[in-house]
């Protein structure tokens, strides 16, 4: 059960992607991670209050730590993601999303001493050679004439702030459990987003309310944020979360089918050798070294 449950998380995240492209032109995208948020924390409420109360003390000597936490990696990440969904497409987002154990494995060697061996860092150039090739389109004369995509732009700021947002998880205040930490995490980022929405909307059209518009808001709210959670939770707690990450790597595979049957998105040569160079360096920097820890416990 517990791989079904992973393989679901993967998925609802990819919906999430695929989605938020189809949307752009009817939910601007602050607002569009706004209503998410907003929803999944009314749906989330009568279990969450409780919690909060009875961890106040502990919420209150961590604010500040909960603050970023729910900054960066709840309002600042997924923000970025809708943001750069309005310019590129929903396959170039999702597979350079698949980028962020590289740049976890990069964050960690220039700012933690955590050192890399030289078959991690041949992994961190051929990925990063892959992201290039997928924002250049693989023309050389996008890069040399500095002419990128702005929504490819947003996907790799959302990328580098989704890494320094996991790598900061192991200073996650300890008195609190999964549950409440999301919880607060999202009040945070509700309250982030709350005026920048406001802001956003004064020079936006006016949202049109249609069913599929509200489609999109409570699967976002239901799926990707809840479900995914607490789906992903059960899956580490089972099978652990080295076998858990692996299958992250699923999510450019949904990616690209739900991009090409939902969206009519064209897959071209780019695209693939773009996705061989990002997962031949993902194998040599993060698979295999995982795999071989997890036979070395066996």
């Amino acid at each position: 059960m517990a791989y079904i449950l992973l393989v679901l998380t993967t998925l609802f995240w990819s919906g999430n992607f695929v989605l938020a492209r189809a949307m752009h032109l009817d939910l601007p995208p602050i607002t569009m991670a706004f209503t998410r948020w907003s929803l999944a924390l009314l749906i989330i409420s009568p279990w969450l209050i409780p919690r909060i109360w009875k961890s106040r003390e502990v919420i209150k000597a961590n604010l500040t730590k909960l603050i970023f936490f729910g900054v960066v990696g709840v309002a600042g990440f997924n923000t970025q993601v809708y943001l750069g969904l309005q310019d590129t497409t929903a396959t170039n987002a999702v597979l350079m999303q698949s980028m962020v154990p590289i740049v976890i494995l990069l964050i960690g060697a220039l700012f933690l001493g955590e050192r890399g061996s030289p078959r991690q860092w041949i992994g961190v150039a051929l990925s990063f050679s892959g992201v290039a090739v997928l924002v250049s389109q693989g023309q050389l004369s996008v890069i040399t004439d500095m002419q990128f995509n702005q929504g490819d732009l947003w996907i790799i700021g959302a990328i580098l702030v989704w890494a320094v947002y996991s790598v900061g998880l192991r200073w996650k205040p300890k008195g609190l459990d999964g549950f409440t930490f999301f919880g607060v995490t999202v009040v945070i980022a509700v309250i982030v987003l709350a005026p920048l929405s406001v802001w956003e909307q004064q020079s936006s059209s006016p949202i049109q309310w249609s069913g599929s518009v509200i489609a999109t808001v409570l699967y976002m709210a239901i799926f990707p944020s809840i479900l995914a959670y607490i789906f992903w939770n059960k899956g580490v707690e089972e099978l652990g979360a080295a076998v858990a990450g692996l299958f992250i790597h699923l999510m450019p595979v949904f990616g690209l089918l739900l991009s090409v049957l939902f969206l009519g998105e064209a897959l071209y040569s780019f695209h693939f050798w773009g996705v061989v160079l990002i997962f031949a360096g993902i194998y040599l920097a993060v698979i295999a070294d995982t795999l071989k820890r997890m036979k070395l416990l066996n």
